[in-house]
Formats: structure tokens, sequence, C-alpha cells
């Protein structure tokens, strides 16, 4: 029997797309965009339409418990039961604990799946009962963004991307739109038709700069430094609104001042934009109205990362560009949803005084063992850290202790799993109930299982439900259902749910989280939630979180001649997907024509790109997409594509961002040689 079902997309994406799924024989037989969301709108990315029904279903599919009997990171697992897995982790973690304190245990999660439940949920609960040491994630991607949003703007709405089709300028900024914010495209291709002038702003001339009017090819991490020379011609001709400036900006002089620092041509040495470019550009932001500018995650994650997209988003603040429909900063999404996270994952159960540790430090943790209370027991669920976390080395190193007892719960046999002591199989969305909200559209949506768990597969929420009988914590938040768990997710009383209690949202439809029924317009119909209600170039929040009152550039060293750019992939989302077989090939180092020529280097040739944490060995593309003295390979990719168990994870240094102590994948430095 074949039936057409309703889904949603899970995966760490902004667009969060509505999915229908072709189901035949009680498996996934073929995926594709429904229309229930209009920001899908019946298209869906390559990727999730090829590879999902070989992830659901392929050889590389866990399905039942496993225990490890041969070395950590290698092959040999033998098959357990239920039962018995977790009767070990019952054991081993109660040993741990007996020895060191629950605080010797730690979940080494991420945000593999983005539906509430999966995410984040039950599992939760358990930890907090628990008294594990806590996880702060955010560090490793979007954590940067989202302060400098919060510092900037509040806990706010801002310009949905629907809005950005009555744009007459679209700045494109860091946002590799093609392969991680696909639905935007579209909406920029009919702005164009009406008249729109596109800007794209990238170290790489990604594929939507192919319809722009204007390409400007930064270096990495010089975000800050192209932004303070916009704001600086901008004041000199005269594109400033002092009457808007006077009304909603806080810290428009200070910021000023530490822009003027430098001169245009200054500038333009630091940042590899010309004056010229600068000065056009400039020009063109003045003329355009309405004007939009959709900043990407990859300006985030280098040691300026926040301070340059909060100098992004100086711009319109300085040239009025607010308070008309496709004017100002596309953003803000996650901030309409009515969610309820404190009621789903009960951090009242924590005890006092629970340490919370930075992700990007944890491979450190295991090899020193520096911390006074030592990890020896971890749950890796919703990562792949091996493969996504910098400093690779390290986090291999820490993951292949003997003494540290690691329990893996995944859909794939990936690499990370391989140094777990005992897998516990995971169903994908497809097989239970979940809720989703999104960070980029403003739709939230239901999705209910579409075909059976596969194998012996569990949902995490179920999967915690057992491991937290088995603790013995028998409270009755410990046995609540899927459906129960969604109702306490979502604001049930929030009118824009229209009388549905969440676990009851029909599924196949998407209901608007903006409020009254209305786009979000900053300055029209809704105002930045910051202390001060104005727009903060100047943050006492920042300040005070961060130390980081008003944007400010600080230099980067290095003696390496190359900046490596680790951006995502058009066959994966971070490292999902890759046990796929699409995906067995090796990526590709892209490098400038010129810096080949200086190498002698040849296209397809094989090469050696190192630094002081690890080499790496991947095939030559010579390409003048990418600028002098940039290199390009996208990230994610698993071990079986390199000769040495490294890619290039192993080369991302693990020193933290200006904002959110997060990681710096783009200030990676290397060097290249003929392998």
């Amino acid at each position: 029997m074949t039936q057409e079902l309703a889904s949603v997309c899970p995966f760490d994406c902004p667009d969060t797309c509505s999915l229908t799924v072709t189901v035949e024989a009680g498996k996934v037989a073929k995926v594709r965009g429904s229309m229930a969301n209009p920001i899908t709108n019946g298209v869906v990315c390559n990727k999730v339409a090829r590879y999902y029904p070989e992830f659901v279903h392929g050889k590389n599919r866990l399905t039942h418990p496993l225990k490890r009997v041969g070395p950590k990171g290698g092959e040999e697992f033998e098959r357990i039961t239920w039962d018995e897995a977790l009767d070990i982790i019952h054991e081993r973690m109660s040993a741990i604990i007996a020895e060191h304190g629950p605080q010797a245990i730690m979940p080494y999660n991420y945000a593999g799946p983005h539906g509430l439940l999966a995410m984040g949920s039950m599992d939760m609960r358990f930890f907090h009962r628990l008294g594990a040491t806590l996880l702060f994630r955010r560090a490793l991607c979007g954590g940067v963004k989202s302060e400098a949003f919060r510092g900037t703007f509040g806990l706010a709405g801002a310009m949905q991307p629907e809005q950005v089709e009555a744009a007459k300028l679209i700045v494109v900024w860091g946002n590799n739109v093609t392969y991680c914010n696909l639905h935007l495209s579209p909406i920029i291709k009919r702005a164009k038709a009406r008249g729109a002038k596109l800007v794209v702003i990238d170290p790489k001339r990604i594929k939507i700069a192919e319809q722009a009017d204007m390409y400007l090819a930064v270096r990495p991490g010089m975000d800050i430094i192209l932004a303070f020379a916009i704001a600086v011609e901008l004041e000199r001709i005269g594109a400033f609104d002092p009457a808007f400036i006077d009304e909603h900006v806080l810290g428009a002089e200070e910021f000023m001042a530490e822009a003027r620092k430098y001169t245009i041509e200054e500038s333009s040495e630091l940042c590899g934009v010309s004056v010229d470019e600068i000065r056009a550009f400039a020009q063109l932001y003045k003329d355009g109205n309405p004007a939009a500018i959709s900043v990407g995650n990859g300006i985030e994650r280098n040691r300026n990362g926040g301070n340059g997209i909060r100098a992004i988003f100086a711009l319109p603040a300085l040239a009025g560009k607010f308070g008309v429909r496709g004017g100002g900063i596309v953003g803000g999404s996650g901030n309409l949803f009515p969610k309820t996270i404190a009621k789903l994952q009960r951090p009242d159960l924590l005890p006092e005084g629970t340490r919370t540790l930075n992700i990007i430090d944890i491979g450190r943790h295991l090899v020193e063992q520096d911390l006074d209370i030592p990890l020896k027991g971890l749950f890796i669920y919703n990562h792949n850290p091996v493969v996504v976390a910098p400093d690779q080395n390290v986090t291999k190193a820490g993951l292949a202790r003997e003494d540290i007892f690691s329990v893996g719960c995944d859909i794939a046999m990936t690499d990370s799993m391989k140094y777990c002591d005992v897998i516990l199989p995971a169903a994908t969305h497809f097989e239970h109930e979940d809720i989703f909200c999104a960070y980029g559209q403003p739709y939230l949506q239901r999705a209910e299982p579409v075909i059976d768990p596969v194998g012996e597969s569990l949902p995490n929420t179920e999967i915690f439900r057992r491991l937290a009988a088995r603790f013995g914590f028998n409270e009755d938040i410990f046995k609540a259902t899927d459906k129960e768990l969604i109702d306490d997710a979502i604001d049930n009383e929030d009118p824009r749910l229209k009388g549905y209690r969440p676990s009851e949202i029909p599924v196949g439809t998407a209901l608007s989280m903006e409020r009254g029924g209305e786009e979000t317009i900053l300055f029209k119909n809704a105002m930045p939630a910051t202390p001060s209600g104005r727009i903060e170039l100047k943050s006492s929040y920042l300040r005070e979180t961060f130390g980081q009152e008003i944007p400010v550039y600080h230099p980067v060293e290095t003696t390496y001649p190359f900046a490596l750019v680790t951006p995502s992939s058009n066959k994966m989302i971070t490292s999902t997907f890759g046990g796929v077989k699409a995906n067995d090939d090796t990526p590709e180092l892209e490098m400038h024509p010129e810096d080949a020529t200086a190498r002698g280097f040849t296209d397809g040739m094989r090469v050696k790109v190192y630094n002081d944490l690890g080499e790496v060995f991947l095939p030559l593309k010579i390409s003048d997409n990418v600028r002098p003295g940039v290199l390009y390979s996208p990230k994610g990719s698993w071990f079986r594509t390199t000769p040495n168990n490294q890619t290039v994870s192993a080369l991302a240094p693990t020193f933290k961002a200006d904002l959110s102590e997060g990681a710096c994948f783009n200030d990676c430095k290397v060097e290249v040689v003929a392998a």
C-alpha cells in the first residue's frame, strides 16, 4: 500500500520545511516539500529529497542495542537486549556517581534533531534530576549571532523572510542561502524581478552571487572592519537619519567613535574590499529603500564574530531603514514562538551549584582531566562530536580513554558512536511525534509518525523514560507521554494557536507566530525588547555578560599564510547524511589560481592542509570563486573519506569568540603543500 503523509523536516536549518512523505510497504520511499508551510511552498533541498530514504532504511542505520567488544573507535560490537543495555548503563553510571558524584556524568549532546521533544525534553528532565553536569551547547553554533541580536534588539522579533520580497535593496551577508537558507532564494528572485538590487558579501563567490548586482569578497573575520568602513562612509555622504537615531538608537556616537578609528584606506587594506567598492555600496545602501540585510551564521565563527554582526546591525539603525515592510534586518524568528522550555525540561530539578561546561572544551577536559570533578560518564546523542568539534584530534583522544564510560544514542553508526561502550538505537523523526518551532521563519508545525520504529529503535523520549525508571525516578513527570510533553513545550493559552492544544495542532498545517495576524515590522508594530527600548549599539546586557559594551575589533595574529573556511555542504546538514553512499567521496579544497600558481599546484592533485593541530589530505580544485589567501572546504565529512581519520575539524582552533564563548572555526589558519 502507498500512502502520502504529512511531516516536517527536523534538521538544523532555519527553514524547517513542511514535507510530504511517500510510504510504501511501511518504508519511506520518497520525501518532497509540501505546501503546508508557506515558506517551503512545495520545494525542499536536494539532500533531504535524495538521501532521506537511505538515511532511514540504509545499511548504516542502528536497529538494535550494541555493546563494544573491541577497541574504542573501532568496529567491534555485539548485539544485546534493551534490558541488558539499561542494566549496564545503570550499573556503570551508579558506580561513577558513588565514587565521584553525579557531576562526573554529562550529556554530550547538541541539535541533530530540531523537534522540541527529540532535541531536549525527557532527556533533560533525566539529567537535571540526576544532577549531571550541564553543557553550554550554543557556543558551537548560533550562540554568538543570537547574543549579538539580543544585545542589539533584545528578545524581539524582526523582519521575517517573506518581507524581503518588498525590498528594493537586498544584502546577503555571510549567508549561503542556496545551501543553508534555500527558501530565501526564490524570494530574492521575485524581488529582483520587481527591480530590486542584490549585494552579496562573502569570502567566496557563492551560488547566489551569480545573481548579484554587486559582490564584495571580504576577508574571513573582517566583517566588522567592512561594516565600520560602510558606517563611516554613510556618515560622510549624509545617509544617517538623525531623528531616528535620536529617538530610537542608544550608543550611536560611541559606536561611530570606534568606527572612525580606521580610515577608509586602512579598512580597505584590512578587509580586502576596495575603497571604490566600499563607497559604491554605501551609496547603494543610502539610495535603496526599503533595504533588507540577511546575516548568516558564518560571520560569527571567528574571534570578532559577535561584534562583526553587531556592526552590521548598526547600519540600518544609523540609516533609519526600519519601520517599513522589507526594511531592516531579517531575524528574530526564534523569539516569536511561545515556548515554555522550563516546563518542558524542568531545570528546577537541578541541585544548586551544578556546574556548566562549554561544549568546545570537552575534548580538553577529557584528555587533561583538569576539572575538580573529572568527567567519567558521557551520554552522546543528537551529536557527532568527533566530526563536528574543533580540535578534532583532542576530542578523539578524550573519547578513546578506557576510564571514561560512554553511552551513545543515534540513528546511524556515526564515527562518534564507535567510541561508545553501549549504543542505543534512536528513532528518526518519521517514527515519533514532535512539535517544531524554527529559527529562520515564523511557522509552528506538528508532526506524527509516518512509519513504525525501524528494528528496536526508540524515540529519545522513550529511551530516557526507560532510563529514568531504571534509575528509580518514579515521579509523574518521568511518565509523561509525548503528547503531554508537547503540551508542556508550548504555551497552550497563546491566541496564535487558534484554540488548539499544542498536541492537537493538525498535521499538515503551519500556524504563524507573528502577532495579531500582522507581519512583524520593527518600529511599526513592534519595538526592540532591550532595557532602553531602543536599538542598543551600546549594550548594557553585553557589557555585563561578555564585557563587550561597544563593538570593538581585536586583531588576530598568525604565522600561517591561508585562512581556511569550512562552511556547510550541499550534501549534508553539518554531518547528518555523512553515512549515505553519496558522501563517500573526499571533499575538495578550493584555492585561488594565484595561490595555486605560486605553489606549482595543478587542478585535481592531492594536497596536505596542516597546522599545529592536525593534517588533512584533500583533492585540490583551483577556482577564482575564492579570494587569494582563502581556502574553502565543506565541513561534516566522516572518517571513511580520509586516509588518517582527520577531517577539516582537526584544523579548527578552540579559542573563543567575543560573544557567547563561541567556536572560531573560520579563524582556522593553515599551510598547504603537495601530498
